[in-house]
């Protein structure tokens, strides 16, 4: 079973262009989500994620990254509601509680902390679709100049996540095969065993990379850059949202205030940024594909392909 995170290639314009314009594409939108606490802004971002994974084909690390988004969404607004007390709509007075003191939950403390949980799912559902559209060999070749012990940890760090969320979901099916007379197994249980498994597989892979002379300082190597007609795109897209929200950053458009009370503002300013966020998520848009690709076109006309 392969984790839905892991890199699948696709001949989809996010899998084809370079890293570097997938990771300015995909950053603009995550650095649109950590400047903004507008959730109009936040909810464009959200839905220009999506939209990206969604055309590049990575259908499963979106649903799962929007579950997982969801529910840490949710906790936030939980705790946000349980630990700040401040805010004029009292919604519910649960008394005196251990820990927390008096327990007063406000409608403007559900409202930050959805727009907390807002900012996290974001960046959940743009780290899903980096994961599963951005090659991360093709990662390790471009960082590999610069710094290159830290490009094979960041490396092996994007290859071994899927391994490890697959292992999880390997644990559970096992859990739940063990059959109705089986005592039931926790999730402490499970997290034990994964990060035991993680460890075992830790040492596997440093031993490996050791016995391949990784550890060995490297001959320099020319910097080959492949370039891809998609770039340009992204690196257009990736401009535009940025100097877009540094702009109406410094022209007020991200108006929103929590305390004392909700104010939440629908200016143009700020529905323009939502809408230039929210349209850059058509970037991967492949459009129509005018021929056959170059595999198929052999397979069908061998006599063509060798002319």
């Amino acid at each position: 079973m392969k984790s839905p995170f892991a890199y699948r290639p696709r001949p989809r314009p996010l899998q084809l262009a370079s890293p570097t314009a997938a990771v300015a594409y995909l950053g603009a939108i995550v650095a649109v989500a950590f400047l903004y606490s507008n959730p109009l802004v936040l909810l464009a971002a959200g839905a220009a994620a999506v939209t990206a994974g969604l055309l590049a084909g990575a259908r499963r690390a979106v649903r799962v990254a929007l579950k997982m988004g969801a529910a840490l969404a949710l906790l936030i607004v939980v705790v946000n509601a349980l630990v700040v007390s401040r805010g004029e709509t009292v919604l519910a007075r649960l008394g005196d509680w251990p820990l927390f003191g008096k327990v007063d939950v406000t409608l403007e403390a559900i409202v930050a902390g959805a727009s907390g949980g807002l900012r996290a799912a974001v960046a959940m559902i743009a780290a899903a679709v980096y994961s599963a559209c951005v090659d991360p060999d093709r990662v390790l070749r471009v960082l590999r100049p610069l710094a290159g012990r830290s490009a094979l940890t960041a490396t092996l760090v994007s290859r071994l996540v899927p391994v490890t969320a697959a292992d999880a979901g390997r644990l559970r099916d096992a859990a739940r095969l063990r059959g109705p007379g089986a005592a039931e197994v926790g999730k402490a249980p499970l997290a034990r065993r994964l990060l035991a498994g993680s460890l075992d597989r830790a040492v596997d892979v440093a031993a490996t990379l050791e016995l391949r002379g990784y550890s060995l300082d490297a001959p320099k190597a020319k910097n080959r850059r492949s370039r891809s007609r998609y770039d340009r795109r992204f690196y257009a897209v990736a401009a535009v949202v940025l100097a877009a929200a540094i702009a109406g950053k410094a022209v007020g458009a991200d108006d929103f205030q929590t305390y004392p009370s909700v104010e939440i503002g629908l200016g143009p300013g700020t529905l323009a940024i939502a809408v230039v966020v929210a349209l850059s998520g058509f970037a991967p848009w492949r459009g129509r594909v005018s021929s056959l690709s170059p595999m198929r076109r052999q397979t069908r006309h061998p006599e063509a392909a060798r002319v």
